[in-house]
């Protein structure tokens, strides 16, 4: 079984990939899910620094959250890449 000259991918390939604009739509939603995800996730943290801003309750709100933290130090680079 070969398939056609002019297809390098093989058989089936086509039916894998999804139109281009079609893709960058459905995942546009990505950032803003993952942004609204760590700000809930901060939002006690955010009050508590909002009310006593110091270099400990600082440190200790990123190390306990780091994940939502990276996220949201991610969101430029988040909304360069799925737009």
């Amino acid at each position: 079984m070969t398939s056609s000259p002019d297809s390098d991918a093989g058989p089936g390939a086509s039916t894998l990939t999804a139109p281009s604009g079609r893709r960058h739509a459905s995942r546009a939603w990505v950032p803003l899910l993952l942004l609204i995800l760590a700000l809930l996730d901060l939002r006690t943290e955010i009050l508590l620094l909002f009310d006593h801003l110091t270099l400990t309750s600082l440190l200790v709100a990123i190390k306990s959250h780091c994940l939502a933290v990276l996220v949201l130090l991610l969101q430029p680079s988040l909304w360069r890449r799925y737009r």
